[in-house]
C-alpha cells in the first residue's frame, strides 16, 4: 500500500481560519472555539482505510479531552464526484456509525486543506489555547495490517502536554492516503502518490 506523509506545517503557525458546513448544516468556525484550552484540527473522511483502522479509537479519545477542555474538528476536503462515499450525506451517517461527538464539516473547495498544508488522511493538526500550532501528526503508530494496537498513544501525549502547559516532546508525521485533490486543483505541495 503507498502511502502519503503529512507535510509537517511549522510548529508555531497560527491556526488558519475556516467557515465550513457541519453535516447538521450549520456552520463552523475558527472563531467558535475562543475558550478552548487546545484545538485538535483532524483531515479525515469515510472511505480511507486509515482512517477507518483507527475510527472508533479517534471517537473515543475525542470524548474524552473534549471533556478535558480540548476542542475538536474534523474537515473532510474529498473530490466527492471521485469519490462519492465521501459526500456530505455520506458524512452524515458516518458521524452516527463511528459516534463522533465533533463537527464534521465539508470543504468543498479543498481551500481550508491547503491552508493548512494537509495531505493526508488523517493528518491531525494540534493548537495551544492561543491557536499556535504545537504538534502536527500521527495518531500513534498503528497502520493497517502492522499488527500494532491502535492507542491514540501520539496524539494523547501531545494533548496531555498541551493541558499541563509542557513542550511536546515529539512530532512524528502522519502516514495516510492522500487527500483526493479536484483534477487542477492540486497544491503545489501534492505528491501525486496515492494510497489506494
Amino acid at each position: 500500500m503507498v502511502k502519503t506523509a503529512s507535510t509537517m506545517l511549522p510548529l508555531g503557525t497560527m491556526a488558519p481560519d475556516f467557515s465550513l458546513a457541519n453535516v447538521d448544516g450549520r456552520l463552523v468556525s475558527l472563531n467558535d472555539f475562543p475558550n478552548a484550552k487546545g484545538l485538535l484540527v483532524a483531515f479525515i473522511c469515510n472511505h480511507c482505510p486509515f482512517v477507518i483502522h483507527i475510527r472508533s479509537e479517534f471517537a473515543k479519545f475525542a470524548r474524552e479531552y473534549q471533556a478535558k477542555g480540548i476542542a475538536v474538528v474534523a474537515i473532510n476536503s474529498n473530490d466527492v464526484a471521485a469519490h462519492p462515499s465521501d459526500s456530505p450525506e455520506k458524512m452524515k451517517a458516518e458521524v452516527e456509525t463511528a459516534g463522533y461527538s465533533f463537527p464534521y464539516l465539508f470543504d468543498e473547495t479543498q481551500a481550508v486543506a491547503k491552508a493548512y498544508r494537509a495531505a493526508c488522511t488523517p493528518d491531525l493538526f494540534l493548537f495551544d489555547a492561543n491557536k499556535q500550532l504545537v504538534y502536527r501528526g500521527q495518531f500513534d503508530d498503528s497502520r493497517p495490517s502492522n499488527g500494532i494496537s491502535v492507542t491514540g498513544t501520539h496524539l494523547r501525549a501531545a494533548c496531555d502536554a498541551v493541558l499541563a502547559g509542557q513542550p511536546i516532546a515529539e512530532q512524528r508525521a502522519s502516514i495516510g492516503c492522500n487527500i483526493k485533490w479536484r483534477p487542477g486543483n492540486e497544491p503545489n505541495y501534492f505528491t501525486g502518490i496515492s494510497a489506494e
